[in-house]
């Protein structure tokens, strides 16, 4: 799909990785519109990125503001879904909360998006989502549920929507430095365990709209073979994670992330 004067509604714009997206898109000659909670945020982007890009303040939680956004978005030819939720510890305090940001809300959307792309017969949807779509790890057990479910939905997605020429992708982000939830939890990876920089994610991005790439993961090679190696054998890759330090991570992460659920 050609992003040059395309309408592009970006979900969690806020974040770093999703400004970097929104940067990258608007230099397609994208049209964006940008939500989520930080207004404050997402107005200096609009006005950096120019080219009448639009900011709508929404919390997915709301489980109206899905069908609010998409109303107020009018048209959509490409639907991002970057919002969520880290959703982690033993197993997180706000289930509901979880379920709605990280599945039910992009699910919401892209079934009100892919309506009005199908008839158009032309339209893109991605979701951002995470490595950990392919890989479970401890102190996750909500936010991979989330993430699992988010990959099977795309998948099986993107078979309904083929003959009507409507793309379906998910993008897979490891450990992003500098920008994202890992980046702001400070934790320190294991030797070997190697980073990806917050521009990949958006030329991942780019990629899977103008190509239409079902999936693409941004890690480097070795967490590329530890995912499909999980797939193959997850309890033996759960005994691996262990023994590299994984525990010391996961739990890392989940302090660091307390915060943001």
């Amino acid at each position: 799909m050609d992003l040059r004067g395309a309408d592009v509604l970006l979900a969690g714009a806020s974040g770093g990785i999703g400004r970097a997206v929104a940067v990258a898109l608007a230099g397609r000659g994208a049209r964006l519109v940008l939500t989520g909670r930080r207004v404050d945020v997402l107005e200096p982007l609009a006005e950096q990125l120019g080219g009448g890009a639009r900011v709508i303040a929404a919390d997915l939680a709301d489980r109206s503001a899905g069908e609010r956004l998409l109303a107020e978005a009018d048209p959509v030819d490409v639907l991002v879904a970057n919002a969520a939720l880290p959703a982690s510890g033993l197993l997180a305090d706000e289930i509901d909360r979880a379920l709605d940001v990280n599945l039910r809300a992009p699910s919401m959307m892209a079934k009100l998006a892919s309506a009005q792309m199908a008839e158009s017969g032309r339209g893109h949807l991605v979701f951002v989502s995470s490595l950990s779509e392919k890989t479970a790890s401890g102190n996750a057990s909500l936010y991979n549920a989330t993430k699992f479910g988010m990959r099977g939905f795309a998948l099986a997605l993107r078979e309904d929507l083929r003959p009507h020429g409507v793309g379906v992708s998910t993008i897979f982000p490891g450990f992003i430095r500098d920008a994202g939830m890992f980046a702001e939890t400070g934790v320190t990876l294991p030797r070997g365990v190697g980073t990806r920089s917050p521009e990949d994610v958006p030329r991942a991005t780019v990629r899977t709209i103008e190509r239409n790439v079902a999936e693409i993961d941004v890690a480097p090679l070795g967490l590329r073979l530890g995912a499909r190696f999980s797939g193959l054998a997850p309890v033996l890759s759960s005994a691996v994670q262990r023994r590299a330090g994984g525990a010391r991570v996961s739990r890392g992460l989940a302090d660091g992330q307390r915060r943001k659920r």
